[in-house]
């Protein structure tokens, strides 16, 4: 059975799988979950993830959630030998701390202020700017320190593909971060060594870009923890 990846056509998260599989030249089917629409919020999803968070793997009815989680299994169970997930325990306790640190302060600072407001009843704020800088701040320290092309090695990672797609969300709002030089170096070279997967990047950035200018109506959505922007008709 071809393996499903239930995603969105804008999420990075969604985006770093299909980046991997797509590197791996692994088969899968993308099946495309409507967000405006709440299909995540549904009984039914909540049988494969109920967390009822996008992505989902479907491995012939093994389902996982959490994008970090999908990156790590793939590349174990298709591709164990392949470089983008080392099996050495320090070169892999890099790529897992990044994929850590991307999800517990560069994707999370960063998404409250680029994807949030776009499409829930978010501001955009002096502290969650701040919090923006934090994390870039610290991405660079790490860059700088670790002294590598990629984020977590001198080859291409899992890692980057988080990294890479938090960061496009900046670009997608036209956020100026040029002087995070490394940061900066690194990203604009992804774009460069791997068209085909900036490519799918590059696809959700102009529609994050769209949303931004037209905000999306989203009052039929009864979300448990995101406030819905009222519209008025």
């Amino acid at each position: 059975m071809v393996l499903k990846l239930y995603g969105v056509s804008d999420g990075p998260p969604s985006l770093s799988v299909r980046q991997a599989l797509t590197h791996l030249q692994i088969p899968f089917e993308l099946v495309s979950v409507d967000f405006g629409a709440g299909d995540h919020m549904t009984p039914e999803y909540a049988l494969m993830n109920p967390q009822k968070e996008i992505p989902v793997l479907d491995d012939d009815g093994f389902f996982l959630g959490e994008s970090n989680a999908i990156l790590q299994y793939v590349c174990d169970k298709f591709k164990p030998e392949s470089s983008l997930y080392p099996k050495d325990p320090k070169a892999r306790a890099l790529v897992n701390h990044r994929l850590c640190f991307n999800l517990s302060t560069y994707y999370a600072n960063i998404s409250a202020y680029t994807m949030a407001p776009i499409f829930f009843d978010y501001e955009r704020t002096p502290l969650g700017l701040k919090k923006v800088h934090i994390a870039l701040d610290v991405f660079e320290t790490y860059l700088e320190r670790l002294g590598t092309s990629h984020a977590a090695a001198d080859h291409l990672t899992i890692a980057d593909f988080q990294l890479i797609n938090s960061t496009m969300t900046l670009e997608a709002i036209d956020f100026d971060f040029s002087k995070y030089k490394r940061i900066h170096k690194w990203y604009n070279q992804f774009k460069k060594d791997y068209p085909d997967l900036w490519k799918i990047s590059e696809g959700a950035m102009k529609e994050i870009q769209h949303f931004a200018a037209n905000p999306p109506d989203l009052t039929h959505m009864n979300h448990p923890i995101h406030p819905i922007r009222k519209i008025n008709k």
